[in-house]
């Protein structure tokens, strides 16, 4: 039986799911991975972030975050899917049109060797871009929440403080009332 909630996808060989809570009570989602055989690959319970490389192969993948321990609360979330391998076979096809010398060829496998280190690097600096500002939005809930917080109770702090002092005046100048009936 399939969970609710659970969505497919296709993927490639090594993959990885970044997975990280950015607002909502507690923080925590329980989070699985299924492969196309059914078996869960992945399974975390209430947690807040996650890493998960697997490798995969050819098939539909579903993975599921699953809040329903928490019926009243909701959460947002941010997650990222990696496919590591997508578009290799795009670099292939431009290949075919270079004709040469082996010289010439060498120097081109070469230059495309640089380019696709330049590629995935430039890949994995967006990911990891991607992944900070998920954390430094995560990170604001928490700061805006926890303002919120201290601008409540110090407001309740300072009714409290004003009730004392009129408290205070009143019981003083109690203290100081002539209490005599005076006859003229």
């Amino acid at each position: 039986m399939k969970p609710p909630g659970i969505s497919p996808t296709k993927t490639g060989n090594p993959s990885s799911a970044i997975s990280e809570v950015l607002d909502g009570a507690g923080l925590d989602v329980d989070f699985y991975l299924e492969s196309p055989k059914g078996e869960i690959l992945v399974f975390h319970q209430r947690k807040s972030d996650g890493v998960h490389t697997v490798e995969t192969e050819d098939g539909d993948y579903m993975f599921c975050f699953d809040n329903t321990f928490s019926t009243i609360s909701e959460k947002v979330i941010f997650f990222e899917l990696i496919l590591d391998n997508m578009g290799e076979g795009e670099l292939e096809d431009w290949k075919k049109y270079i004709t040469g010398t082996d010289l010439l060829d060498m120097k081109l496998e070469d230059i495309l060797e640089s380019i696709n280190n330049v590629k995935a690097r430039l890949s994995k600096s967006l990911q990891i871009q991607t992944l900070l500002r998920a954390f430094e939005a995560r990170d604001r809930n928490i700061q805006e929440n926890n303002f919120d917080t201290v601008n409540f109770w110090s407001m309740v702090n300072l009714g409290v403080m004003v009730v004392v002092s009129a408290v205070q005046v009143y019981m003083l100048k109690s203290l100081f009332e002539d209490k005599r009936k005076s006859r003229t």
